[in-house]
């Protein structure tokens, strides 16, 4: 596996993308296959991670298998509804002061848990929950809501409310952490968004990626 120190955003993304091609091709790469063999290593030198995960905690979308990659390669962060709270920026503001990565991504998938959630108590309002279900709801909640006053319904609401939704968690990362900002303007961090298609596992950036960005499996 490329050697992860100094790695760029653009290095990482494009990475990223790579692995993900393989894995939508049912291949794996031999580094990640024996990257198990790496733990001593890992574990005396530290890790540098290529990139930071901010996904969902929905068991069908683990993010090193998604981008075929290995033990120390990305620094994963899962919550229901890749939700931004303060403690999900703090781990992301360590993996990036502490490790060096400079590309965050923001991974909603298609049919996720946390969005018809919300929907659900949107449409029924007066419907119990949990106050830590709760909690996740109404981070979700303003994506949604502009949505559903657009009037969109059905299946067309939930996919146009996960991508809100994981744009909504991108600009928070992006304007709710100086570390974070100052990184993005001075430094070449990037934080984007993408959704994981559940049926196809097709990784789809659509948000924050820079003018005139390449595809390219060379990563």
């Amino acid at each position: 596996m490329t050697e992860n120190k100094n790695i760029t955003a653009i290095e990482a993304l494009q990475r990223l993308r790579a692995g993900n091609k393989r894995f939508t091709s049912d291949v794996r790469s031999l580094e990640s296959l024996l990257s198990h063999t790496r733990r001593t290593e890992l574990a005396e030198d530290g890790q540098r991670p290529c990139a930071v995960i901010l996904g969902c905690s929905d068991s069908r979308v683990p993010a090193e298998t998604v981008f075929d990659q290995g033990i120390g390669d990305l620094f994963v962060i899962r919550v229901a509804g890749n939700i931004v709270a303060p403690s999900q920026v703090g781990s992301i503001e360590f993996a990036a002061e502490h490790f060096g990565a400079r590309l965050v991504v923001v991974l909603g998938h298609s049919h996720c848990g946390a969005i018809d959630a919300t929907i659900d108590q949107l449409e029924n309002p007066g419907k119990s929950t949990s106050i830590g279900i709760q909690s996740i709801v109404d981070r979700v909640r303003p994506s949604v809501e502009t949505l559903l006053s657009a009037g969109l319904h059905g299946c067309e609401l939930a996919h146009a409310a996960v991508r809100a939704n994981v744009r909504s968690s991108v600009d928070k990362l992006r304007h709710g952490s100086a570390l974070l900002e100052h990184l993005v303007e001075q430094d070449g961090m990037l934080i984007v968004g993408a959704e994981y298609n559940l049926s196809s596992g097709v990784v789809d950036f659509f948000e924050g990626l820079p003018a005139g960005f390449k595809d390219t499996e060379s990563i």
